[in-house]
């Protein structure tokens, strides 16, 4: 029983023995768990000895030798993401060189290639990389013209990183891509202005088209009517021959024409608005007025 007792108290002690030396050992610096992109960067009496960028478990004391153990006391571990960033400045005021003062917002990507001129050449490299980010917008886009600053933005974006590139090299940064997002004006009342005129030339194209549809449109109808007019001048024309050739055959039979003619006065008699008084033949010499 009491054999069973000594080795579960043992069991225990080496476990947690086990753990408080790892933890001892680790805070003490004998080993680290580097994660992915990261860098450890060791120094000793404040100067550099050496770096670590690959991930996993890592023990000092294999690399730099019995000298490591003197890290806990007097050196120091920086650790140094070198994962991707990215950053936008807004606003950043460039004058055309119409004079017009414009607003352009850049988005850049950036990452550390070397930490220790990261950790001690820049106290701020950062905010260093972001004003030289600004000026190289200020410098390369300054005195362009209007058009080529709204159309041009992938050559005017390569020539920016191109410049800020290496400076950024200096202090541990690698600068990735680079991109104009934005070009805006700035003032107000010229904003103003320019919406006035678009408005004025929207209405003005508008006027137009509805002016050339309405001049097409007259044209065509135009057009239509000369061309009925035309077929009725050619029907009246017509008219006149088609009756004097069916006039001429029927004088040809005598009986049939004189039957025609008296028709067509009685057609013409009845038509008329005046009173016809209608008599046997012999027995009225004379009609007089009926208003009489």
């Amino acid at each position: 029983m009491s054999f069973l007792f000594g080795l579960v108290i043992g069991c225990f002690a080496l476990f947690f023995g086990i753990g408080f030396v790892a933890l001892l050992s680790r805070a003490f610096g004998l080993w680290q768990i580097i994660p992915e992109r990261t860098v450890v960067v060791y120094t000793l009496f404040g100067k550099v000895i050496g770096e670590v960028s690959e991930p996993g478990v890592y023990l000092p004391i294999a690399a730099f030798g019995p000298r490591a153990l003197l890290l806990p006391f007097v050196g120091k571990a920086y650790r140094v993401s070198t994962a991707l960033q990215q950053s936008y400045l807004r606003n950043q005021l460039v004058n055309s060189e119409e004079g017009a003062p414009m607003g352009v917002g850049v988005w850049y990507e950036m990452f550390v290639n070397d930490a220790a001129a990261f950790l001690f050449k820049n106290a701020q490299p950062s905010g260093s990389l972001a004003a030289n980010v600004a000026t190289a917008v200020s410098r390369q886009l300054s005195n362009l013209k209007l058009e080529v600053l709204l159309e041009d933005r992938d050559a005017l974006s390569r020539k920016v990183r191109e410049e800020v590139s290496p400076a950024s090299s200096q202090w541990g940064y690698q600068l990735g891509s680079t991109y104009i997002r934005k070009v805006a004006f700035r003032d107000v009342g010229m904003i103003q202005e320019i919406e006035r005129k678009v408005v004025n030339r929207l209405r003005q194209v508008t006027a137009a088209m509805r002016q050339d549809g309405s001049n097409k449109v007259a044209v065509i109808q135009s057009d239509a009517d000369k061309r009925a007019s035309q077929r009725l001048g050619e029907a009246q024309a017509v008219r006149p021959r088609v009756v004097g050739e069916a006039l001429a055959q029927i004088q040809t039979n005598p009986a049939v024409a004189e039957a025609l003619f008296r028709l067509l006065d009685i057609q013409a008699t009845l038509r008329s608005t005046g009173k016809v008084v209608i008599a046997p033949t012999g027995k009225v010499d004379l009609l007089l007025n009926s208003a009489t």
